[in-house]
């Protein structure tokens, strides 16, 4: 079972990311994107690994133009982190585990 929540509107990433008493990966993805289907696995892997400490999903740009568009997404992949419903940091592009995990142990 994945630890990755899937986010499929705006009113789920309003609940699940800006609502969240704990800080928050999210994953700006889209299914054509090569980079973002390289970046994936690691995604599942921090949710696991950071699962105590951080929440992690995943919103398909395709399928929430808007909500992408008011957080700037130009590019994907692009990671944010929130804590309390505010953008805290963002990474463009595939990342490596350790830039993944570098990225994330520097928010939380």
């Amino acid at each position: 079972m994945s630890n990755v929540v899937e986010v499929q509107n705006k009113d789920d990433f309003i609940n699940e990311v800006v609502n969240s008493e704990q800080p928050v990966l999210v994953d700006f993805w889209a299914e054509w994107c090569g980079p973002c289907k390289q970046l994936a696995p690691l995604v599942e892997a921090a949710a696991e690994e950071f699962k105590d400490t951080i929440k992690v999903c995943k919103m398909d740009v395709d399928a929430n133009r808007e909500t992408a568009a008011e957080y700037g997404i130009r590019s994907i992949p692009t990671l944010m982190i929130f804590a309390n419903g505010e953008n805290i940091g963002t990474e463009i592009g595939a990342l490596s585990k350790q830039q993944l995990d570098q990225f994330i142990r520097s928010k939380i």
